[in-house]
This record gives structure tokens, C-alpha cells and sequence, in this order.
């Protein structure tokens, strides 16, 4: 059943070969097995799983199930649920019990999936290596020496480990589609606005935004189908049509099913940078993509040389101002020894933040302060423009850019962590995407000494459909996704 696709597990539980209770109870038990060797998840609580799979199960019986009823889902611990702990990895929230559900969980719910647990992540989403959580490093599953990538490494190693048949990240600068990469899974960052932000608790209001995390492409858009979606309490959600994100998996195609498509190779993606034996498989997966039918054209993105200054005012700048509302007051870490009102907020702070988000908060302080907003927070706002743009005229060339995700495979526990700058550029092929807003997909695309790489797609806004079954064809003519780490049988 691990092994199972997320449309096999429905047919599974529809023909009652399986139960949700039985499936449940299998991941639990796998998570028990194998998350202290990764630190994965962060909050299981058996009970309520497999309450939530009993009624899965009285659900189906009645004949109401749908794609998602009765499959456990992995969440990361961004996201707020009701009754369970959500931390964002940090010990200013480790004993925040959420009220309230966030709509993606919501969205879930409504699906009768089963909320599986709550995955670790780098604190408040800070960081590329999930080595900032308050609770520990997660561990790659293909090599616990390295890092899984984050922020979302929790759900991306419960994925790639079989400890639960998907889970849902957030993705701010790259932080699904880089672990994704580094895991040797498929991870969508959706058009901003279309999956609903409301009860996801903020890093970066403007770069923020929920997405699937899965071992294919059809997974992918399973998931997505049933987290996009308007939401009038979430001012930035985008009030669209619902659409179908797997319409065009199952079209019929022939030996060239791509045949018409223009995929652009943008410069800047194929230059320095990149590390060769990444780079090799990433030209081994645009050979294949020509195979398909699909013409590739040189494009070029001027401004991409810009992305990773212009992200690290603006990402800050906004985290700033969303962090200032954890002061140790109504709800949070509070330390337990103080003189005043204000030395309890500059206590709980400092002792409830750590090092990479407080290193966050004071840069975004910083350039949002008198006399230098204009030099740097006003600066990294145009350069975002000229970014947009960029993508814009690219878009006119092609349907599809391509590129690494990643400029290395995973790297080893600490190898970054004391040069924040090289951790950083980690998301250089990444961060343009978030700060234009548009939609991009990583999927797995070979390895190079044992770990595996991926490869970026990016799409126009609001293509997520076509970006899925571009995923989609290369993975039929490709077994790359289907290989797991053999240390977690």
C-alpha cells in the first residue's frame, strides 16, 4: 500500500480491499518506527487520526467518499487545525494549541482525508536546510548525514520515507519545490492567491503560498484540486473559476504528446552556478522533453541576477511586521521572569525567537526604518517589477521555462549554516517565481552520487494545468519519481 499512488489508495478503499482505519493505523505505525531517525513529524496524535478514519469509513460505506476520503494527509506545522498543536517550528509557539482550522486543513476535512499529523519545518519557515526548527534538524531519508531542504523538509522526508502518501507545504522563496528537489518528489507552488492563506501563519504576506507535496505529478494535482479555491477571508485570495488542475493527465497522446509546446531555456539558468553533475541530468531531462515533441527555445531573464538581494529586503521587511505579534501577551512563550511590560516583550522575543528569525526580523526592522526605506524596501520592490517583467516577455517566447531547481544536491547537517549567504543562494533558481507570482512545479529528474536532483518548471500565471501534465508526460516516460530511499522499507 506505501507504494500506492493517491488514486490507488481510493480505488483501494472504495473496493474495500482496505479500510482508512487499517491505512491509517499503517502510517502511524511506520511513523513510529522511523520518524526518530528523521524528526519528520512534530505532533501525532493516533486518536484523533483514526477517529477522523472511522468516519472516513462510515462515510464511504454510505457511498459519500470522494478522491480524498479516508486518505491520511501529512500537514506541515504552519498550517493552524483545530485541537492540534501548530508550532511553526519554533518555541514561541510550542505550546499553542490551535481553535481554529486553517482552510486548507478545512478544505481536507471537507474531503474526509485524515489529518495524519503536523510536519517539522525551519522556524516560522526561515531557512533552506530545516536545520532552523526549534525542535531539531529533520534528516534526509536518502542520506541522514544531509539535509532534507526546507522549509517544508518534514513533509518532503514523511513523503519520500512512506511515512504518510502526501502532505501539504508552504512555499515562500522555494520551500516546497526545493525539498521536493532534494527528496526526489513532486512539489507545486501555486499561482499566488490561489490556494487560500487564511489560518497559514505568516512569514511573508506577499510570497506566501500553500501548495501539494507528492510523488507525482498526478498526485499533485489531486491534492491541488482540493486546496485551491477562493476564500473571502484571506483578502488576497483570487475569486476564479474552480477548475479541474488533472484535466489534461488523462488526454489521450501519441508517441510525440508534447508536440507543439515551446519549453524556454533561459540563460541564466544554464550558466555558472550550478553544480555539473546537476546540470548534466537537468540537459539529460530537456533531451528527453524533445523526444516528446516539445521545441525548446533560448530565452533570457535579465534581472534573475537580482532576485535573491531584492527577496532578502522584501521577505524580511514583511516578517517583521508579522512577527511583532508574538510578544509573549495572549498567547505564545512568555518568559518566565520579567520586571516590566517591556522586559516581557524583549524577553519572550529573544528567548521565544531563534537565531535565523530574529537575524530576519532585525534586516526587514531595518530597511523599513527612516531613511532607508526608500534606499532598499522601495528599490527591492521595483526590482520585483522589472523580475515580473522579465517572465512577461519570456512567456511571449514560450509555454514553459525550465531550469534546476537546486543548484547542488542536498547538502550535509551544518555545511551552510554558519555562511546565512550560501545558505541563502541555495534558492537562487526559486525565488523569482515567488516574487513574481507565478506558478512553478520540481520533479525528480535522476541522481548524481546517490541523491537525487530536480528539475524546475515554471508556467505563466494560472497554468498549473499544463505545468502538471508537462510533469506528468516526462514521469510516464521516465521512472526517476518511483525510486525511494531502500534504508526505509
Amino acid at each position: 500500500m506505501i507504494e500506492h499512488s493517491l488514486q490507488a489508495l481510493a480505488l483501494s478503499l472504495k473496493n474495500k480491499e482496505i479500510s482508512s482505519v487499517e491505512l491509517t493505523q499503517l502510517y502511524l505505525d511506520r511513523i513510529a518506527r522511523y520518524n526518530p531517525q528523521l524528526n519528520a513529524y512534530l505532533t501525532v496524535n493516533p486518536a484523533s487520526s483514526l477517529g477522523q478514519a472511522h468516519a472516513a469509513d462510515e462515510r464511504l460505506a454510505r457511498g459519500e467518499g470522494g478522491p480524498l476520503t479516508g486518505i491520511p494527509i501529512a500537514h506541515k506545522d504552519i498550517f493552524c487545525a483545530k485541537g492540534w498543536l501548530t508550532t511553526c517550528g519554533s518555541r514561541m509557539l510550542s505550546n499553542f494549541v490551535s481553535p481554529y482550522d486553517a482552510t486548507v486543513i478545512a478544505r481536507f476535512h471537507a474531503a474526509g482525508a485524515v489529518v495524519l499529523g503536523k510536519t517539522n519545518m525551519d522556524e516560522f519557515a526561515m531557512g533552506s536546510s530545516n536545520e532552523t526548527s526549534f525542535f531539531g534538524p529533520v534528516l534526509n531519508p536518502w542520506d541522514t548525514t544531509r539535509v532534507p531542504g526546507g522549509s517544508s523538509g518534514g513533509s518532503a522526508a514523511a513523503v519520500a520515507a512512506r511515512l504518510a502518501p502526501a502532505a501539504t507545504g508552504t512555499d515562500t522563496g522555494g520551500s516546497i519545490r526545493q525539498p521536493a528537489a532534494m527528496c526526489n518528489l513532486t512539489g507545486m507552488k501555486p499561482t499566488y492567491g490561489v490556494v487560500s492563506r487564511y489560518g497559514m501563519i505568516a512569514f511573508a504576506s506577499s510570497l506566501d503560498q500553500a501548495g501539494p507535496l507528492g510523488r507525482s505529478a498526478a498526485d499533485c494535482a489531486l491534492l491541488l484540486n482540493h486546496m485551491a479555491g477562493f476564500d473571502e477571508r484571506d483578502s488576497t485570495s483570487l475569486d476564479r473559476p474552480a477548475e479541474d488542475y488533472g484535466r489534461e493527465l488523462n488526454a489521450a497522446a501519441g508517441a510525440r504528446p508534447l508536440a507543439g509546446l515551446k519549453i524556454g531555456l533561459p540563460e541564466e539558468f544554464f550558466g555558472e552556478g550550478c553544480a555539473p553533475e546537476v546540470m548534466h541530468l537537468v540537459e539529460a531531462a530537456v533531451a528527453e522533453y524533445r523526444q516528446l515533441g516539445a521545441e525548446t527555445v533560448a530565452i533570457s531573464l535579465p534581472s534573475m541576477g537580482l532576485s535573491v538581494a531584492a527577496y532578502y529586503v522584501i521577505a524580511p521587511a514583511e516578517a517583521s511586521s508579522n512577527l511583532a505579534r508574538f510578544d509573549g501577551v495572549r498567547y505564545g512563550y512568555r518568559a518566565p521572569d520579567y520586571d516590566d511590560l517591556a522586559d516581557m516583550y524583549c524577553k519572550s522575543r529573544a528567548q521565544g525567537f531563534g537565531a535565523e528569525v530574529k537575524r530576519r526580523i532585525l534586516i526587514g526592522t531595518y530597511v523599513l526604518s527612516h531613511g532607508y526605506y526608500d534606499a532598499y524596501y522601495l528599490q527591492a520592490q521595483r526590482i520585483r517589477r522589472l523580475i515580473a517583467n522579465d517572465f512577461a516577455a519570456a512567456f511571449r517566447q514560450c509555454d514553459v521555462i525550465i531550469g534546476p531547481t537546486s543548484p547542488s544536491t542536498a547538502f550535509r547537517l551544518g555545511e551552510k549554516a554558519s555562511d546565512p549567504v550560501q545558505m541563502y543562494l541555495s534558492d537562487i533558481y526559486t525565488i523569482a517565481v515567488n516574487l513574481a507570482g507565478l506558478p512553478g512545479i520540481s520533479l525528480p529528474c535522476g541522481f548524481a552520487g546517490g541523491l537525487p536532483a530536480g528539475l524546475q518548471l515554471i508556467g505563466d500565471y494560472f497554468t498549473e494545468a499544463r505545468l502538471l501534465n508537462v510533469a506528468h508526460r516526462y514521469q510516464l516516460a521516465t521512472a526517476w519519481h518511483l525510486q525511494r530511499p531502500e534504508a526505509f522499507d
